[in-house]
Parts: structure tokens; C-alpha cells; sequence
């Protein structure tokens, strides 16, 4: 067992001198280019569908984004429901256009109700279009028409904040929870064609009962209102959390229930006012009240469906408009308004643009609003349609249509 030098260490394998010289040398040094700013053109069309009384923009944001060097175009007459006038956008900075063709040949294409089919033809490829999906009124041909046009589609209702909360959802939902519950007081009158009931009731006369489902924002709202009327609440969650969230923000112990079939049923069966405020995070809103259900309520109840933007939690509801907001069935007053908001415009006008306008200052910073939605997941959130593809799960099965990840899309165009 002499030290002899054939063993396995006793010589090195020669590496050519190829494969080792790129390690000595200078490599490229690779930077993160920024994107340079660009200015957006931005679109505000006058609303015709659904008695729509709002407005995407108001005067102090258009101020506000000319300002930057952004280009804001708004057809005339665009605000005049809202109160806003032509020559108060016009002195904020925007031009006004005479026809809806010239708003539409912008890039950014902003709306508070969703395009008609007619205007979906005044469309073009690669051009973004941030409005409302109102799901119980759009149909495969509307879909259809936007990806036929290469459109890319957000919907107000899905875009999620940094906080993953839905900042267009939340802020309607505070105007809606208040809106609902005066709209059913009033509707309990004889001359709403309720059965003249007063909501708060008297000394010696009890008050009605309010049943609510869900605990979120419009629930949260409702709740303050029917409380200070001095109506009597049942709310119906299944998250636990949202009940207790909601008992700690009215900060007052209130009657709460998980949506337990036998409990939920025995509370309308005496309810004079049942308010649906259910939110779904990407489809439609679940149907918790079946017909059945409904019919074993009093007659004249008044439903509030709030839901029924996204399709109604009563399965008794029905889209309906300001024009004509309420139809019966069963006995029971329905009133299922998708834009309850634009009952009160300017308002609701000032707080979509107030989100807006931060969605678009934050685009123009990025590039354009493309590179935002490589960035921002929650914004993403909101894309439906994008160049062609249909993105979003529920709509592909709803409509029948081919169902593309839009991640997958995003990253093939980079």
C-alpha cells in the first residue's frame, strides 16, 4: 500500500480552453428600460340605454388628467343628466365632440352602461373599453361583437384594488344600500302600491321587518338606514366574519343568520321588505330565494334586488328600469334596477370618476393601459375580452364560447 500516483487523483482531465474562456469575458449588461410616458385619448360617449343618468368623467378629473398632457374628448350633452355642462367640460380641458363617431375613435373608451350593439360597431382593434358587464342584458352576440372587433373589455364591477377589494363595487354598493332601503320605504306606501306601511313604524305599532341578504357594503348601508327608520333586520350571510364586520361597524348586537334554508324561509314568510345585496367576484350572483319561496311571502312585500346586475339572487327577478322600475308577481312588489345609483347621478358620477381617474394616472405613468395590466393583477381582474379572446370562465360557459387565460395571452404578447 505504497503512495504510488494511479489512483483516482492522481491526474486532472484536461477542460479545452474553449469552454472556459467566456467566463473572463465582458458580458452585456442588460437594464430595465423604462417606457416612455404616453399621453392617452380618452373617449366619454353620451349614455342611451337603461335611463342612464350618469356620466364616466366629471369636470374636476378631466381638469385633472389634461392637466397631464392627456387627451379627453366627451360628446355633447354627455354630463346635462348629472348636471354637468358642456362648457364646464369644456373650460376642464376636454373637447366636445358633436357625434358619438368622434368620441369613439379614441383609444380609451370610457362608459356607465354597456355599449350597444351599434356602438360596438364604431369600435376598433386594440381599443379599451372600461364599462359595466350588467350580465342579465348582454348576450353571445354582444361578446361575439367585441371580439369580433378585437376590443379589449374590462368590466367596472370586476377590477380589484391593491387591497383585492372592488373599489367600483364598494363605492356603488354605499349609494345602493342606502338607495334600496328609502326605495322601499317608499314603496311600502299606498301610494307606491304597497299596502301603505309605514318602514320605522310608531308608538303602540310595530315596525316592519327588513330581510337582508348578505353583509357586505349595500347590507352595511342598508342596515344604518332601516335601523334609524326604526325598522326591524334579519341578516342572512354565510360568512361569518362579513356578520360580525357588520355588527361591529352598525355597533349594535343585531339578529344574524348563516343562509340556512328552514331559518331564512321562516323570516320572509313575515317580512314586509326583503333586500338582495349578494356580490359574486368573477360570475353571476348566486339565486337564494326561489320562486316558491317568494310566493309564501305577504302579499305587497316589497324585493329590492340589488344583485341584479349580476343576474339577481330572487329567482323571481327581472331586469327593469328607471322608467319603469318595478313590476309584481305573486303579490310582491319587485323593483330590480341594475344602475340604482343613477337614481342619484351626480354623486354617484363624482365617485366612479374619482376611481377612474386613479386607474388612468396610473396608466399613463406605465406606458398606456396595456403595460398597467401586465403589472396589475387586480386590474386584470376586469379583463373579459382582449384582442379577440374571451377571458373570462363564466361567460365561456354562459355563452358557449371559447375560453382563453389571459395571462397566457398577456405573456405571448410580450
Amino acid at each position: 500500500m505504497s503512495g504510488g500516483k494511479e489512483g483516482n487523483g492522481g491526474s486532472a482531465i484536461a477542460i479545452p480552453k474553449s469552454l472556459t474562456d467566456f467566463q473572463y469575458q465582458t458580458q452585456p449588461e442588460t437594464l430595465d428600460v423604462r417606457q416612455p410616458q404616453e399621453n392617452l385619448y380618452i373617449g366619454i360617449s353620451k349614455e342611451s340605454t337603461l335611463q342612464e343618468n350618469r356620466v364616466a368623467l366629471v369636470p374636476s378629473s378631466i381638469a385633472i388628467l389634461t392637466g397631464y398632457g392627456h387627451r379627453v374628448v366627451v360628446e355633447t350633452g354627455a354630463g346635462d343628466k348629472s348636471h354637468f355642462s358642456d362648457h364646464q367640460f369644456s373650460e376642464a380641458g376636454a373637447e366636445i365632440a358633436q357625434s358619438k363617431e368622434e368620441v369613439f375613435r379614441a383609444k380609451v373608451l370610457l362608459k356607465v352602461a354597456p355599449p350597444t350593439l351599434a356602438e360596438i360597431e364604431l369600435m376598433h382593434p386594440n381599443q379599451i373599453l372600461i364599462s359595466p358587464l350588467h350580465l342579465p342584458i348582454i348576450s353571445g352576440e354582444y361578446i361575439n361583437k367585441l371580439r369580433q372587433k378585437r376590443v379589449i373589455a374590462l368590466a367596472m364591477e370586476y377590477i380589484k384594488d391593491d387591497l383585492d377589494n372592488f373599489p367600483v363595487v364598494r363605492t356603488m354598493s354605499e349609494m345602493a344600500g342606502i338607495r334600496a332601503m328609502l326605495t322601499a320605504a317608499e314603496l311600502l306606501t299606498s301610494t307606491g302600491g304597497g299596502k301603505g306601511i309605514l318602514l320605522g313604524g310608531i308608538s303602540g305599532v310595530p315596525s316592519a321587518k327588513v330581510v337582508i341578504l348578505g353583509a357586505g357594503i349595500v347590507a352595511e348601508n342598508a342596515t344604518r338606514v332601516a335601523l334609524g327608520l326604526g325598522a326591524e333586520v334579519r341578516i342572512f350571510d354565510n360568512n361569518i366574519y362579513k356578520l360580525k364586520r357588520l355588527q361591529n361597524q352598525v355597533g349594535r348586537q343585531l339578529y344574524t343568520s348563516s343562509i340556512d334554508p328552514y331559518y331564512l324561509n321562516e323570516e320572509l314568510l313575515t317580512a314586509d321588505v326583503a333586500i338582495g345585496a349578494i356580490h359574486s367576484k368573477s360570475g353571476r350572483a348566486p339565486v337564494i330565494v326561489s320562486e316558491e319561496m317568494v310566493s309564501r311571502m305577504r302579499p305587497g312585500a316589497v324585493i329590492v334586488d340589488v344583485s341584479i346586475d349580476q343576474g339577481g339572487c330572487f329567482e323571481t327577478s327581472q331586469v327593469t328600469s328607471l322608467d319603469k322600475p318595478t313590476f309584481i308577481r305573486h303579490g310582491i312588489i319587485h323593483y330590480c334596477v341594475p344602475n340604482i345609483a343613477s337614481q342619484v347621478p351626480r354623486t354617484s358620477s363624482m365617485a366612479i370618476s374619482n376611481i377612474l381617474t386613479s386607474i388612468l394616472l396610473r396608466s399613463g405613468n406605465t406606458g398606456n393601459i396595456e403595460h398597467l395590466l401586465f403589472s396589475n393583477p387586480g386590474l386584470r381582474h376586469g379583463v373579459y375580452t382582449y384582442k379577440g379572446c374571451l377571458c373570462n370562465e363564466y361567460l365561456s360557459e354562459r355563452f358557449q364560447i371559447k375560453y382563453t387565460n389571459l395571462d397566457l395571452l398577456m405573456t405571448s404578447h410580450l
